[in-house]
């Protein structure tokens, strides 16, 4: 998904996300800092919301199971994989993706997964930990191959996998899990 068609997405949402939420007109142009008239065009469809009042309704938002279950994900990893184009850091854990996604492969202690809504990618780990998002398969796949190669590595090594955290392609490994 680009940027130009998650901000119509999320456009066309304001309102049942507004509605949910309990909030009047006045009320929530007033949290996302924009004028009534621009959010009643913006409710109407007579205009889409800009990227920053986007950004701001889905961070303001994201618990709102209305947005989760139109974007199939957190709304603002989501944003943050847009901007980035590359989510390659470390993400919060996931719930492993029971729901919202399909299995694409497996390579030692990583997944690869794609949203059946959005259709991006992620990587997993053992742990449900989430290392990489992107809209592209192929890069992807290399991420999971590169991922999967220094697991092997630090295995052989007798490190251990244990929870790590993600640096320029290889773990950071608390002094806990060497030898």
């Amino acid at each position: 998904m680009e940027k130009e068609e998650f901000i119509n997405l999320i456009s066309e949402k304001m309102k049942l996300v507004r509605t949910e939420q309990s909030f009047s007109q006045d009320k929530m142009s007033e949290i996302l800092g924009i004028s009534k008239k621009k959010l009643v065009q913006i409710e109407k469809r007579r205009t889409e919301a800009n990227w920053t009042t986007v950004v701001a309704f889905c961070a303001l938002f994201n618990h709102s199971q209305l947005l989760i279950s139109s974007i199939g994900d957190n709304p603002v990893d989501f944003v943050q994989l847009i901007a980035s184009k590359n989510g390659g850091t470390p993400k919060e854990k996931t719930m492993g993706g029971k729901i919202w996604w399909k299995e694409i492969e497996y390579r030692g202690d990583f997944r690869l997964q794609q949203n059946l809504i959005s259709n991006h990618y992620r990587i997993l780990d053992q742990y449900d930990y989430r290392w990489h998002s992107s809209f592209n398969k192929e890069e992807s796949l290399s991420r999971l191959n590169e991922l999967q190669a220094v697991g092997t590595i630090e295995i052989a090594k007798g490190i251990g996998m244990g929870i790590y955290e993600e640096k320029d392609f290889s773990y950071s490994i608390d002094n806990q899990y060497r030898d």
